[in-house]
């Protein structure tokens, strides 16, 4: 039974396609990264898997549930960080993810646990009266991230979860995310860091304009030794000479 299976996905708004008859399986403990440029479709797609966005024709089934017919059985076994984040600025980060841990039924000693183990592992120091409004970019990622994983999901999706995030701690989401994989978690990224999905995630999917232009390993869709970078320009093309006519 596919993790995620979406079939002819469509979400217009108004005139505007931003998905496209967009049609995906994934294995369990698959691990995709979903690249496409700006305004390709990529968070309107996690918007739509994640029950955030209604889509307008198409289905969706995650671990096997039809997302429409049961959404609250969806969201009790994934974990999403979505692409503005979402937090309560007005809570600290200790505060938001009791919240967010109690809204999925787990004991307060059990958050405050993992809580504290996950803020060791992403070095996120933090006083407790520290309201989120006055988290960095960086550190509000960070709790986001938290958020996702609390309460120990079965698909995770992931919207940038690298911007703004320093070397040192994205090498330890990386390997987080790797043990996640190996315990059969299935994961769904977007970044634009090429180089980041080229090295973590065995299977790449490419969106330009809502449309589904390849999806695979990366050594099923290039061409000999052609890079990941090359690869996503020659399916999404537009790419324009970088010289300036005053310089």
């Amino acid at each position: 039974m596919p993790a995620l299976e979406l079939v002819s996905l469509t979400k217009r708004f108004g005139d505007k396609t931003a998905v496209d008859d967009l049609n995906l399986s994934l294995e369990p403990g698959a691990f995709l990264g979903l690249l496409g440029r700006n305004g390709a479709g990529k968070s309107t797609t996690l918007k739509m898997v994640t029950g955030l966005l209604n889509p307008t024709s198409g289905s969706i089934r995650v671990l096997g549930l039809d997302l429409a017919a049961d959404p609250l059985a969806v969201k009790r076994q994934i974990g999403a960080m979505p692409e503005d984040m979402a937090l309560l600025d007005m809570l600290s980060g200790p505060q938001y993810l009791r919240f967010v841990g109690r809204m999925y039924g787990l004991p307060d000693a059990l958050i405050d646990s993992r809580r504290e183990e996950l803020f060791d592992k992403l070095d996120l120091a933090v006083t407790p009266k520290t309201l989120l409004a006055d988290y960095s970019f960086g550190m509000k990622k960070k709790v986001a991230l938290c958020a996702a994983l609390i309460h120990a999901p079965r698909m995770v999706f992931l919207d940038e979860p690298f911007e703004g995030i320093d070397p040192v701690t994205s090498r330890t989401i990386k390997d987080i995310l790797h043990s996640l994989q190996q315990s059969g978690v299935t994961l769904v990224l977007t970044s634009h860091i090429l180089e980041v999905v080229e090295r973590l995630c065995p299977l790449i999917a490419i969106l330009d304009e809502g449309q589904l232009k390849g999806f695979g390993t990366l050594e099923e869709l290039r061409r000999g030794s052609e890079s990941l970078e090359q690869l996503f320009v020659d399916l999404v093309g537009g790419a324009q000479k970088g010289e300036l006519s005053w310089l």
